[in-house]
């Protein structure tokens, strides 16, 4: 976190740092929660690039939700065993906007089946309760219940590991979305060693699955690249562009894949890009290319989102292409054209 807080204003860093460490009661975070996020509001006013953006929200998120995660923990009366809160999704990745809902669980060590569900009634209040705490810090709760307080991800780790092994051997349609989600896991809190375990687990089972393989690229490539056949942007017919399904998950897609199909640890779509992409046939231009338009899709929406505040909430208007300037026009159709670009990359190395 630091190469991001040192490019902050001292006071306000040293500030935000301090109350974070010293947060005592859960009841006070939504008030620090509602001050962080203001803070956060106006640092990204002040035009940081998209991923540097991006991933500061998403570890000034981190270090709240470790807060929380603590002091709960203090509430309950856990088990004697090792265990993981486990970030996902854009969380996993650092790529947290404004607009993000929960998605997290949590892995436990147990001896066998009968130890893991008695285990799983002692967890789930606490998980319960963290994510509930989150909710009151305006973290929405997953309307898909991808929360560590489901007893569907609260899991010993040869339970994840069961439906790991299950979701890439015998994949379905719910196998591959799960994967969009979950294979973007990162330890965050606790005994961190059990979930990279689990990074471990999922690379070794990606890379040694062809079959696989394919099947997310065929599931990445229905996302289509929003350029009409004159090589203009392709708007709705409200004129709107969903920048995250028709932009940045092109790229976090595309990066996901690179990363597990040669066994590259990183989870950041940045860091993908440039670790596995170079394994995945792509020169360094065209790494840079792809990076650097990953980034201005992530600036158009923080932009967008800044633009539809009230308050403390965002509203969700859509961006809007018609609205930016001759310069920004050009460089929202040369990310496409790499997002597109990206998309070629996989038809050509999956022969699809």
């Amino acid at each position: 976190m630091e190469e991001f807080v040192d490019l902050l204003p001292c006071h306000q860093q040293e500030r935000l740092l301090a109350d974070l460490a010293g947060l005592e009661s859960a009841a006070e975070a939504p008030e620090l929660a509602r001050r962080l996020r203001a803070f956060l509001f106006a640092l990204a006013g002040r035009g940081f690039g998209g991923q540097a953006m991006t991933r500061l929200v998403s570890l000034f998120n981190d270090r709240l939700t470790e807060r929380l995660i603590a002091l709960t923990a203090h509430r309950h009366r856990l088990p004697p065993v090792d265990w993981c809160w486990l970030a996902m999704g854009s969380e996993g990745r650092h790529e947290q906007t404004f607009v993000s809902d929960q998605d997290n669980g949590l892995v436990f060590a147990a001896t066998d089946q009968r130890e893991a569900d008695a285990l799983r009634q002692l967890f789930l209040p606490f998980a319960q309760e963290v994510n509930q705490r989150l909710a009151d810090c305006g973290f929405a709760l997953c309307s898909g219940q991808i929360m560590a307080g489901n007893p569907a991800w609260c899991l010993s780790y040869d339970e994840w590991r069961e439906c790991f092994i299950d979701w890439v051997r015998r994949p379905e349609p719910t196998a591959l979305l799960n994967a969009t989600i979950f294979f973007d896991l990162r330890p965050l809190c606790g005994q961190c060693e059990l979930g990279e375990r689990l990074r471990s687990l999922i690379l070794a089972l990606t890379t040694d699955t062809p079959a696989f393989q394919h099947l997310m690229v065929a599931n990445a490539l229905q996302a289509s690249v929003p350029l009409n056949f004159r090589g203009s942007v392709a708007a709705d017919g409200e004129g709107a562009l969903d920048l995250k399904k028709s932009g940045s998950r092109i790229f976090v897609d595309a990066a996901r894949i690179f990363a597990l199909a040669t066994g590259v640890r990183a989870v950041n779509t940045s860091e993908r890009l440039r670790e596995a992409g170079k394994l995945a046939g792509m020169t360094p231009a065209e790494i840079a290319a792809a990076d650097a338009a990953f980034a201005h899709v992530l600036r158009l929406r923080l932009d967008q989102q800044l633009a539809d505040r009230v308050g403390d909430e965002v509203a969700h208007r859509g961006f809007k292409p018609s609205s930016l300037h001759e310069v920004d026009t050009a460089i929202l159709l040369e990310s496409l054209r790499q997002a597109r670009r990206l998309q070629q990359r996989l038809k050509l190395n999956y022969a699809l």
